[in-house]
């Protein structure tokens, strides 16, 4: 049976999961909104030199690791959780 504790701790975890989704969704619109604009202005000013170019890649690396803070780099089933899904599973073989 699962204590008060226990539940309230996987629901604060639960929470602040959900807070960093949305923080990085928030983060994905904000640059597909602004970066059209900063192409729009580049073009508009100054079509002879594209510095547009800059806000792009750097502002797409940063939203990158962002996507990788939120979602992790699972490569090979490799995550955040993968101990403590690997130790539930060696606990369950060990019942059976």
């Amino acid at each position: 049976m699962e204590s008060n504790f226990e539940r309230e701790h996987r629901y604060l975890k639960a929470q602040k999961r959900v807070k960093e989704i949305k923080g990085f969704y928030t983060h994905l619109a904000v640059y597909c909104f602004v970066i059209p604009v900063i192409i729009f202005v580049n073009l508009k000013f100054v079509p002879q030199f594209h510095w547009f170019w800059f806000s792009v890649l750097g502002w797409g690396l940063g939203l990158f690791f962002h996507w990788l803070g939120v979602f992790g780099f699972n490569l090979l089933g490799f995550g955040k959780n993968w101990e403590e899904r690997k130790i539930k599973e060696f606990m369950n073989e060990k019942n059976s």
